[in-house]
């Protein structure tokens, strides 16, 4: 059976068709993930954050290991519960993208427990340049902004290097994570209340 060639403009179509599609995926679930995995990274900051205050016991930083599986496991619940209907090819490069630099960020999250690498700068960089890489794949320009705030503020951290790191590695991913998945849920409930109104 012979392949269909696409001429330009229907293959131009296809990948607008698959953007759109994507954008849609993110729009109906993909805020919850973002909003996931900030409110949890932002969480365990503040825990990590008093604990070492309160306490000056430096093994209190092993929480931080709690972070990928936490994100992981409350992660595959949401999927669990709003399973997505289409996935395209633009949705699986995202996926391996994220694939790709958690994977990265948990290698480098072990280095560190060995040897001294500035850990929060190089998680916030690695996070932030899939944020924004992922809204420039998909066009949605909050996330894309988001991710460009967040690769500018994590430099602060190359300066910073008492418990108030903590403190601005959290608050990065309000700027990255948590105001653009609630940008997007609103754009989700606002699309919603649309589609609800025609019928």
């Amino acid at each position: 059976m012979e392949k269909k060639q696409l001429n330009e403009r229907e293959s131009l179509e296809l990948i607008t068709s698959m953007i759109r599609n994507t954008q849609n995926n993110l729009e109906n679930r993909g805020w919850r993930s973002m909003l996931i995995g900030g409110y949890t990274t932002i969480g365990i900051s503040l825990l990590v954050y008093f604990l070492l205050i309160c306490t000056h016991n430096p093994y209190y930083n092993f929480l931080w290991l709690g972070i990928l599986p936490i994100i992981t496991i409350l992660s595959m619940l949401e999927k669990k519960k709003y399973p997505q209907r289409v996935t395209t090819y633009i949705d699986r490069v995202v996926g391996q993208i994220w694939l790709v630099l958690g994977i990265t960020a948990a290698i480098v999250s072990c280095v560190a427990f060995i040897k001294y690498i500035p850990i929060l700068f190089i998680i916030t960089l690695i996070i932030n340049i899939g944020t924004a890489t992922t809204g420039l794949i998909i066009k949605f320009k909050a996330l894309a902004i988001g991710g460009f705030i967040g690769i500018f503020l994590a430099f602060t951290l190359l300066f910073i290097s008492d418990l108030n790191s903590i403190l601005i590695f959290g608050s990065i991913f309000l700027f990255c994570m948590v105001i653009p998945g609630h940008i997007l849920q609103h754009t989700q409930n606002k699309n919603r209340l649309k589609q609800e109104n025609h019928v």
